[in-house]
């Protein structure tokens, strides 16, 4: 499964997103979701906690100024990877 964070973790369900995660799904984190990838953050450490694997949409980081700030154990994708990421997973949710 494919989970979409497009909010802020401190704006949304966030502790219901880490129940639903299992091993083999991945976390994409785009738009304000980004800035749960902000280095030394709790939530960051949430998500690197779990079975998901864990990626931040690069353009969104850029467009936010968030560049320096986002931790490097979080592997970036380009909007390619994102359409790469999509046809892994036929399931998605948005969060």
């Amino acid at each position: 499964m494919l989970y979409n964070l497009l909010h802020s973790p401190w704006q949304c369900d966030f502790d219901s997103l880490l129940l639903l995660l299992q091993e083999g799904d991945d976390v994409l984190l785009l738009q304000d979701g980004v800035t749960a990838a902000l280095a030394g953050s709790e939530k960051l450490q949430q998500l690197l906690a779990s079975p998901a694997t864990l990626w931040v949409l690069e353009e969104d980081v850029m467009a936010r100024g968030l560049t320096a700030q986002i931790s490097t154990n979080v592997s970036r994708l380009s909007y390619t990877g994102f359409v790469t990421l999509t046809t892994k997973h036929p399931q998605q949710v948005a969060w």
